[in-house]
């Protein structure tokens, strides 16, 4: 008998050896926070794992499998990852450090659809969604290091709260984005579970 620890990667092995549709990228390594560090660090650290872990949620499917919702929600997997790809670019680029919103966000209409980065998602193969999540974290890294080595979690945002009129602090920024992703990897739980049986974190 597996140990518990290992009935989900055992599960994510034996559906994707059972179909030749799916795809099988490598397992994507996810590290613990550390226990003991500084505040920056931890922060970044916890945003790295949550990121890892939706990365985890979306391992093996193939485009259907990424585009299938569970009702009555109409959301999928899919629209998962290039909604936290419009938010990476969002935050850190657009707001953080003021810089225009690149392709594919600056030319989408969203006056026709507001969602267009999540119903979009399903005509996106998923080595383009995988590629649009990775470039954005990859530049948001890039940005939260400049911040961080300009003013520290307490770099303030070029651009100003639409709510409060006042400027967002990188650390408010950083625990909103760990509050994304977690709220959206409990999302990412169900989603998986119903398309292939694959549960654990």
């Amino acid at each position: 008998m597996l140990p518990a620890a290992h009935k989900g990667q055992a599960v994510f092995e034996a559906r994707t050896l059972a179909s030749g549709a799916m795809t099988t990228p490598a397992r994507t390594e996810r590290t613990d926070p550390p226990l003991a560090a500084d505040e920056a660090t931890t922060l970044v650290a916890f945003l790295d794992y949550h990121r890892d872990t939706l990365r985890r949620k979306t391992e093996g499917l193939t485009a259907e499998q990424l585009a299938q919702p569970l009702a009555p929600s109409t959301l999928t997997l899919g629209a998962l990852l290039k909604h936290v790809a419009l938010n990476e670019a969002s935050w850190f680029g657009e707001v953080l450090h003021g810089r225009p919103m690149p392709e594919p966000w600056a030319s989408a209409d969203w006056e026709a659809d507001r969602d267009w980065e999540m119903t979009s998602a399903r005509d996106d193969s998923p080595e383009e969604l995988r590629r649009v999540m990775d470039e954005s974290v990859e530049q948001a890294r890039r940005d939260i290091d400049a911040a961080l080595a300009e003013g520290g979690l307490e770099f303030r945002s070029a651009t100003l709260s639409r709510k409060e009129n006042q400027t967002f602090s990188l650390r408010w920024i950083l625990l909103h984005m760990i509050e994304e992703y977690a709220r959206h990897n409990g999302h990412a739980d169900f989603l998986r579970e119903a398309v292939d049986g694959v549960t654990g974190e």
